[in-house]
């Protein structure tokens, strides 16, 4: 596993073939990563128990 940093989550999206993605950004560099791989901080911020949801029936 790679190096994690912080990087603020701009925006939910869902792409083709209904996978959600959140769309997080550091500074000019922009990614989108699949919400089942998206680690959380702990504690969890608001919302967050939507993804554990998604997470839960989405697999």
């Amino acid at each position: 596993m790679g190096k994690r940093v912080e990087v603020t989550v701009r925006k939910v999206d869902l792409v083709p073939g209904s996978q959600i993605v959140a769309v997080c950004a550091r500074g000019r560099h922009r990614q989108a990563i699949g919400i089942l791989d998206l680690p959380l901080p702990t504690p969890a911020p608001e919302g967050a128990e939507w993804i554990e949801a998604y997470r839960h029936w989405g697999t």
